[in-house]
């Protein structure tokens, strides 16, 4: 995918756990899951269709139409 093998892998695991040391390390793998779950769940949402209290496309063009119609003066 991005050309990485094993051994590039494995030196920037290193590299991260020279930096956070070995007890940041369950809290920084648990804050990546969480966040990748979150990420796919948002998804899931996103596929499933905007949820009904939150305006569409469609409510914002009525609007700023009625707006437009508030703001001309009559003739």
């Amino acid at each position: 995918m991005f050309g990485l093998g094993v051994p590039e892998l494995i030196i920037i695991l290193v590299l991260v756990l020279l930096i956070f040391g070995p007890r940041k390390l369950p809290e920084l793998g648990s804050f990546v899951g969480k966040s990748l779950r979150d990420f796919r769940d948002a998804l899931d949402r996103r596929d499933e269709g905007p949820p009904s209290d939150l305006p569409t496309d469609g409510d914002e063009a009525r609007r700023a139409a009625a707006s437009q119609e508030a703001k001309k003066p009559d003739a």
